[in-house]
């Protein structure tokens, strides 16, 4: 019955924390995943929990009916202990729970210490109020002279929205996950075959950087008089002038992408490092150019920056794409804020889901912990009384009740330590900005853990510093 109503009441929780991680999860991810109860896996679990409860039940009860006579004669003469083997097996299932729970609380606070790293990053960008989308005009027939014209005009007509401030676009999107890569020829440096000539490079709209708060070091960003016919130029981040040993004097410098020896790209600007493809990543060498200088730009992503809350700019801009083709749809249309929460929501997801489970299991640790304890104090009744009356204090039995509580704290501490040790070095590659430990994370921990049993062992020692001498000598 306990197997059933437990199993039970865990449908509601399998049932909510369904939903959180729907609400984690980014909406693309989340539509092909069904983060609902299935009827297999319920089955399953119910069984699961039924076998659970009969299998840890059956203990007690062949213990029950292999009692000894003798012993169950005695009990009612005065017996002052319970059987070891009985107490020993409760002590050892509790102290496997502390060891879970500890074990549990630490890979808890090691994610959410790694949650709270990734929040930290320094993106290099200003995305507060910018809104994002992205449209392929080629995959609906367009050709690369009527798409360079749909964006010029998608660009204008966007730059009217009421509060709109700034308004680019590029090739490769902002903190997107995406990242495209090629061979570099760059003046001055020697490129071998065993040389690493490889960069990050991206095409994009004027006044990039400005709109999306990168700052420039030197040179000048894209124009719109960069286009077709006129001289080809570049902007590269400080990691690119580092690897290629440009440093501050990269402007002026030319470069050609491919590996091919013609130098024909100007570097006409140095742009401070900012992230590129996720926020977790190192920031890689990147170079810039201006996608009006490419004939053969099929789709671009576009930033909005508004003076105003970017989620009305989720409600304007299909209207402004729908005036200017309506068949043309808008990809990925959503906030900067939003997709970059998006790139972390893994780890947001493990943080969140290991710190419910290790609050319940901390709460199970607890609550077990009480109940033997408390168990063990109704079993020692008489003992209790037999040591206070030849002179044991109140004290003296609190302490007797909380040793015994702290015997299972150090065993089943120590092993969840060492199961957590070995838990964060097999999740290092999950981990921001730790080595797989954490001396607050393991000091919390403990903290948190030791106030549980404390607080789950203090009652029953109290209850039995209570007992009556007299009352309890006639227990029975």
């Amino acid at each position: 019955m306990l197997a059933l109503v437990g199993g039970a009441a865990s449908l509601f929780v399998a049932s909510g924390t369904l939903r959180l991680i729907g609400t984690i999860m980014p909406p693309d991810a989340g539509s092909t995943l069904q983060l609902t109860l299935q009827q297999p896996v319920v089955l399953f679990t119910g069984a699961l929990a039924v076998v659970t409860g009969l299998v840890f039940g059956m203990f007690p009860a062949l213990h029950s009916t292999r009692a000894d006579l003798i012993t169950v004669i005695r009990a009612g003469a005065g017996q002052i202990t319970s059987s070891r083997s009985a107490s020993r097996f409760r002590a050892a299932l509790v102290t496997v729970q502390i060891a879970l729970s500890m074990a549990l609380l630490i890979s808890a606070g090691l994610f959410l210490r790694s949650l709270a790293n990734v929040g930290k990053v320094d993106l290099g960008v200003q995305v507060d109020h910018v809104a994002t989308f992205r449209i392929s005009p080629a995959r609906n027939g367009y050709d690369s002279t009527r798409s360079a014209v749909l964006f010029d005009r998608v660009e204008q007509e966007l730059a009217t929205i009421p509060g709109a401030t700034a308004v680019t676009s590029g090739l490769v999107e902002l903190i997107g996950g995406n990242s495209w890569g090629t061979d570099m020829r760059v003046q001055g440096f020697p490129c071998g075959p065993d040389t690493d000539c490889n960069s990050r490079y991206n095409e994009v709209g004027a006044a990039y950087f400005s709109a999306l708060g990168m700052h420039m070091l030197d040179g000048r960003e894209f124009t719109i008089s960069d286009r077709l016919g006129a001289t080809k130029v570049a902007v590269v981040n400080e990691t690119f002038a580092k690897k290629f040993k440009l440093d501050r004097s990269a402007v002026g410098k030319f470069i050609s992408l491919y590996g091919k020896d013609s130098l024909t790209i100007q570097i006409v600007g140095v742009v401070r490092d900012a992230k590129y493809s996720d926020v977790k990543d190192t920031i890689p060498p990147v170079v810039f150019l201006p996608w009006r200088q490419d004939a053969n730009v099929g789709s671009l992503t576009f930033y909005v920056k508004t003076s105003l809350a970017p989620e009305a700019l989720l409600r304007t801009i299909p209207a402004v794409l729908k005036r200017i083709d309506p068949t043309l749809p808008v990809e990925n249309l959503r906030t900067m804020p939003q997709q970059i929460r998006e790139r972390v929501f893994l780890d947001r997801m493990i943080s969140i889901l290991s710190a419910s489970f290790a609050i319940l299991a901390t709460l199970l640790a607890g609550v077990g912990l009480y109940g033997v304890l408390a168990y063990t104090v109704s079993q020692r009744t008489r003992e209790i009384g037999v040591r206070m009356a030849l002179g044991a204090n109140a004290s003296n039995v609190r302490k007797l009740v909380l040793r015994q509580m702290s015997g299972m704290m150090l065993v089943g501490g120590a092993v969840g330590i060492a199961a957590a040790l070995g838990l964060g070095r097999a999740a290092r590659s999950l981990l921001f900005g730790l080595e797989g430990y954490d001396p607050i994370v393991f000091t919390v921990s403990v903290l948190l853990l030791g106030a549980v049993a404390i607080t789950a062992g203090w009652v029953p020692a109290r209850r039995a510093s209570q007992v009556h001498p007299m009352q309890a000598l006639r227990y029975d």
